[in-house]
């Protein structure tokens, strides 16, 4: 028999159908099994955990650039103003690098800011404005997290047999992160600025 079809159930609408919610369709913490990486389950799971560890790192670093950017001040401000930001934009790169690599490896990456902010091993630093060797010692701290991070995983990744995460660990995040920290540190270095100081000489 032949069931009468109503015509509006069939329309096609132009009503958009908001305010919808439905349960989750993969919990965080657990890695699916639809693409063939041949990593075994124990690998995946132990990798995504680490890896999302390192994106809270590396979220909290890139927004305290972003932070540093906004609130410098003195007489460096137009060459930290131009650094800072610049190496926002390459941390900004590196997250997306490792939540793609976590994506990849079936897991669920961190994404919003109070899961970062629960997550990550960086001090949070106060509201208000600091004074720039301030500034560049928080960012050398993180800095440090993250390396100290990376020099662990990086050689636990290709012990168990996960090369590209040990290939985006060593050569993308480890790289940029120490190139930064040169960058960073160099602006610690108490030289003079116009007239050079005169050795001290040895009264005998």
């Amino acid at each position: 028999m032949k069931k009468n079809v109503s015509p509006s159930a069939t329309r096609i609408s132009a009503q958009p159908r908001i305010h919808q919610r439905a349960g989750e369709i993969q919990t965080y913490g657990t890695v699916s099994h639809l693409l063939p990486l041949e990593l075994e389950e124990p690998v995946r799971l132990e990798m995504t955990e680490q890896l999302n560890q390192l994106l809270a790192d590396t979220m909290t670093l890139r927004d305290l650039y972003k932070k540093s950017h906004w609130q410098v001040a003195g007489p460096t401000f137009y060459q930290l103003h131009l650094l800072y930001d610049k190496h926002f934009e390459e941390q900004q790169e590196i997250v997306d690098q490792i939540a793609e690599r976590i994506q990849l490896l079936g897991g669920i990456s961190l994404a919003m800011a109070a899961d970062v902010a629960e997550t990550t091993r960086i001090e949070r630093p106060p509201r208000g404005r600091e004074e720039v060797p301030v500034q560049i010692s928080r960012l050398l701290d993180a800095h440090q997290v993250i390396i100290r991070h990376c020099r662990t995983l990086g050689p636990r990744a290709s012990k168990i047999g996960d090369d590209g995460t040990n290939d985006l660990v060593v050569s993308d995040v480890l790289r940029t992160n120490e190139l930064q920290v040169w960058f960073l540190s160099e602006h610690l270095v108490e030289v003079p600025l116009v007239k050079a100081q005169e050795p001290l000489r040895n009264v005998g």
